[in-house]
């Protein structure tokens, strides 16, 4: 198998949890808690991404390894590619975008990111599940994902999809739609080729990075985890539910 490394971006300012990544979990800060699923995944090497000193110090304390970036970038794929490049990353090395708030990714989880983009002819490999719940497929914070017939990406959104108006019977779309968790493989070469690329209208309206590999035609692999991950931190409920789970 080929080796692949993790990487974590970890940016401290927040606008709905500022200091995110160093909220305390039970006894342990949120990035600790991610880095901690990071281990025994068979990444070659695990990195903490971050423009912030006080997160560095603390990832520091717990014996990861830190690369410092630049403040302005606006996406955990910058930051990812920076690190790419400050390391002198060949453009054929694969890189698993695991990210800050994801502190119950399971290790088989990043695992199967990585193997799935080694398996198939993709540019990019993610997860996604089955829905569990009518609000998670209603929630902007879910994201949903369909995908084609070869188990590859078609869209991405925050919003329902497909449109159930013309149909007598609801919910055929959490039939369709998948769950997308937040994680991705890339090789390098893609990531640099992403970053020269401006953001197109339809990741602006959507929020969400991965449409502008869609726009430019990037072939994005979906498979579903043996183990489901548990929910991301977005908001204070989240992080209340996650608190209790852990």
């Amino acid at each position: 198998m080929e080796s692949f490394f993790v990487v974590i971006p970890s940016r401290y300012s927040s606008l709905r949890l500022p200091g995110k990544p160093l909220i305390d979990l039970n006894g342990k800060t949120m990035i600790q808690h991610v880095y901690e699923c990071g281990l025994e995944s068979g990444a070659k090497e695990i990195i903490i991404a971050t423009e912030s000193k006080l997160i560095a110090e603390n990832a520091e304390s717990f014996g990861a390894k830190v690369c410092m970036t630049s403040e302005n970038h606006k996406s955990g794929m910058e930051r990812i590619t920076e690190v790419a490049n400050l390391l002198n990353w060949d453009d054929a090395q694969i890189v698993v975008n695991l990210q800050g708030d994801e502190p119950l990714m399971p290790k088989s989880a990043i695992k199967e990111c990585a193997n799935l983009l080694i398996e198939k002819e993709a540019d990019i490999s993610t997860l996604a599940s089955p829905f569990l719940s009518r609000n998670d497929f209603e929630d902007p914070n879910c994201v949903k994902v369909i995908c084609n017939q070869y188990n590859n990406a078609i869209y991405f959104s925050r919003s329902p999809i497909p449109n159930e108006d013309f149909l007598e019977k609801k919910d055929f779309s959490m039939k369709v739609a998948l769950h997308h968790h937040g994680i991705y493989a890339y090789r390098c070469g893609v990531l640099r080729q992403l970053i020269a690329t401006n953001p197109p209208l339809i990741e602006k309206c959507e929020k969400l990075e991965q449409l502008r590999a869609l726009s430019l035609g990037m072939k994005i692999a979906v498979c579903t985890p043996t183990e489901r991950p548990g929910i991301g931190i977005d908001t204070i409920e989240d992080l209340q539910k996650v608190s209790k789970l852990i």
